[in-house]
């Protein structure tokens, strides 16, 4: 059964306009990181490093908090129109099934969405004309940045279930991304959830540690996802969806 609900969720995402944000909204911060850096490369002298702290300026904290809210916005957008909650909440599926298998289509498109980001910065890197390697970091970075996007996944599909706008959910995913870069510059990036995404990233310093230790970001990052997944669980059991 589980299986049958993910399909459900993946069907969605053929031939649906998300595929036009995955390809070009990443673009955006590439160029702007790439132009950024070209400006002041007279001070960035770390070649890759630098260019990657230009390029998750923007990414971390303005598209791809967005780009995720834009995910999970359309894979919550079927069920609030024609009375499809309605549909889904009498179909014989547990409802932890509903949740699980939008967070798990939301989490694909969120590593598919890193790769994209670490092919345009290697692009970039050789527009540039680097004639270093491509840091060995540069896995890391997304993977555990890639970890921070999917927590994102968790709680913006929270918000997209309990608000029925699509542009709303994507607008809040947008402020907190800006609210992040004041949590992480006050040193208390670990704590916020949409901090998490720089914090794994390396936004700031890609050459040394993280803000926190790894293991304490992976605790963090776990327990916003099991909040998420039970309030998830508790609002879809215990509230009435507003439908129509």
């Amino acid at each position: 059964m589980f299986f049958r609900t993910l399909q459900a969720e993946r069907m969605k995402l053929y031939h649906s306009p998300v595929w036009l944000a995955f390809l070009i909204l990443p673009i955006l911060p590439a160029v702007m990181g790439t132009f950024n850096y070209l400006q002041n490369v007279d001070i960035l002298q770390d070649q890759w490093y630098s260019l990657w702290t230009q390029h998750t300026l923007f990414t971390c904290y303005f598209f791809l908090p967005a780009i995720i809210g834009v995910y999970c916005s359309y894979l919550c957008r079927l069920e609030h129109m024609n009375y499809n909650w309605n549909t889904i909440m009498t179909a014989p599926v547990p409802v932890p099934y509903i949740y699980f298998s939008k967070l798990i289509m939301a989490s694909v498109m969120v590593l598919l969405t890193q790769v994209w980001i670490g092919v345009l910065f290697v692009i970039s890197g050789k527009l540039c004309g680097f004639n270093t390697p491509v840091p060995p970091e540069l896995l890391k970075w997304l993977l555990y940045g890639a970890i921070g996007g999917i927590v994102i996944c968790a709680l913006q599909l929270c918000i997209s279930l309990v608000i029925r706008s699509f542009a709303v959910p994507v607008g809040i995913a947008l402020i907190g991304g800006v609210a992040g870069l004041a949590a992480f510059a006050k040193g208390y990036g670990a704590w916020f959830p949409y901090s998490l995404l720089s914090v794994g990233m390396r936004a700031n310093h890609p050459g040394g540690p993280m803000q926190c230790g790894t293991e304490q970001f992976v605790i963090i990052s776990f327990f916003y996802l099991v909040i998420c997944i039970i309030f998830a669980a508790t609002w879809l059991k215990k509230r009435d969806v507003v439908t129509g």
